[in-house]
């Protein structure tokens, strides 16, 4: 171990190179060896011997590469861009592996956050200010240096967008991200670092966003339903609000419970919109 260097996994899988100096191979098998991390480097170690890869020397990670059906039968592995193309990596703990590598990553670089930005819908008026982020095994916590604690769960992102915004005089890369209080209020978090590094994050939300997409097929009325819940509507007033006789408004509860579009908070039907719910909802009103 270098000086500073910490061990943060240990586990084996498999693994391999799928692009070389641009050109994709396509009679390439995987590799099955042994897989360690640090906070510096990540070491593949199998038959053909050891490779070391800095964590610095990945570009991007994301995208998948199914050069050939030994490939594309495997549903969970990153792809990591470096300098000399493409590597595949299928660690047997895939998911304990990924918040660890995705910590590695992220948790020793400076953001700036402005939370809330939105919040309900409404603007706020909160300042840019620098924090530290944090990826554990549900969600991505940051701390700002004013002592304010930030919590987006994965499973809990409706919507993210990324681009530039100016901030204290200088275009910078920006994730906005649409999640909720405990309350269930709707949030948007903007966070800005590092393009690098930024381009990492949304990596890692862009799976909590894919976990609250839906492809269920929605009524005008259950749309009507949805929109009224996103504005603040309470669920006990949805069938005075539209016109909707109660017992088809619990029915239609029912069904967007068993979607996972809504989650119950009470018996007798009191729910509340979750991520899923609010991106379905944000979708129906641009629409109209």
């Amino acid at each position: 171990m270098q000086p500073g260097e910490q061990k943060l996994g240990d586990t084996r899988g498999r693994f391999l190179q799928v692009v070389k100096n641009g050109r994709e191979l396509h009679d390439v098998d995987w590799t099955s060896g042994r897989i360690l991390l640090s906070n510096k480097r990540l070491v593949l170690a199998g038959r053909g011997g050891k490779r070391t890869i800095p964590l610095d020397s990945i570009e991007s990670l994301g995208g998948r590469f199914d050069v050939n059906q030994r490939i594309a039968t495997v549903s969970d592995y990153f792809s990591i861009h470096i300098p000399s193309g493409v590597l595949l990596l299928a660690p047997v703990e895939y998911d304990e592996f990924e918040i660890d590598f995705f910590g590695a990553l992220l948790n020793a670089e400076s953001f700036l956050t402005r939370h809330p930005a939105v919040a309900g819908g409404v603007v706020q008026n909160t300042e840019w200010e620098k924090c530290r982020l944090k990826v554990e095994e549900e969600a991505v916590s940051m701390a700002t240096v004013s002592g304010k604690f930030v919590e987006i769960r994965l499973d809990d992102i409706g919507d993210i967008k990324t681009g530039e915004r100016k901030i204290i005089e200088e275009n910078r890369n920006v994730i906005e991200v649409e999640h909720s209080d405990d309350e269930g209020t709707s949030l948007q978090t903007y966070i800005s670092g590092p393009k690098r590094a930024i381009s990492f994050l949304y990596s890692l939300l862009r799976e909590g966003e894919e976990l609250s997409e839906t492809s269920i097929e929605l009524s005008e009325t259950d749309k009507q339903v949805l929109t009224a819940l996103y504005s603040g509507v309470e669920p006990f007033d949805i069938p005075g609000f539209l016109g909707i006789d109660v017992e088809k408004v619990e029915a239609l509860f029912q069904r967007l419970i068993d979607h996972n579009v809504v989650e119950e908070i009470r018996v007798r039907r009191e729910v509340r919109l979750n991520a899923r719910g609010r991106s379905i909802a944000s979708d129906a009103i641009e629409q109209q």
